[in-house]
């Protein structure tokens, strides 16, 4: 399998809901570095996984429809706790979607999958991993 990955990054504030998160129940700033990484089985005809310009493009995209949003007050995430895993998932459809929608070039449709990864920290970091 093949991959590529780009970078960006992602600045918001969020609370939470439920015990678990203790201090984090309050209003908070997280950034993250975002990693999107496309696979693909075999490249494609001009050898490459997916346009690296396209990709870091579209992952901007992406990031700039949430950055420096306090999600909370989102009405597509009422109610629901915007966690890293949360995110990595929101982030890595909407990839998918811009997939399908052609915005990577036609050959990225042979894509076989994504991967987000947000890092909160050096330490600590979360993934969401979808076929295509």
């Amino acid at each position: 399998m093949f991959s590529i990955t780009v970078r960006d990054h992602l600045m918001v504030a969020h609370s939470f809901h439920g015990e678990v998160f203790g201090p984090a129940q309050r209003l908070h700033g997280a950034t993250f570095v975002v990693d999107a990484t496309f696979r693909r089985a075999e490249l494609d005809t001009d050898n490459i996984v997916v346009d690296i310009g396209l990709a870091t493009r579209e992952l901007g995209a992406v990031l700039g429809d949430l950055t420096y949003r306090n999600l909370d007050d989102e009405p597509a995430f009422a109610g629901i706790n915007t966690t890293t895993e949360f995110l990595a998932k929101t982030i890595a459809d909407r990839l998918a979607g811009r997939v399908g929608a052609g915005a990577l070039g036609e050959q990225a449709r042979g894509l076989a999958g994504i991967t987000v990864t947000l890092h909160e920290s050096h330490v600590a970091w979360a993934s969401y991993e979808r076929p295509l």
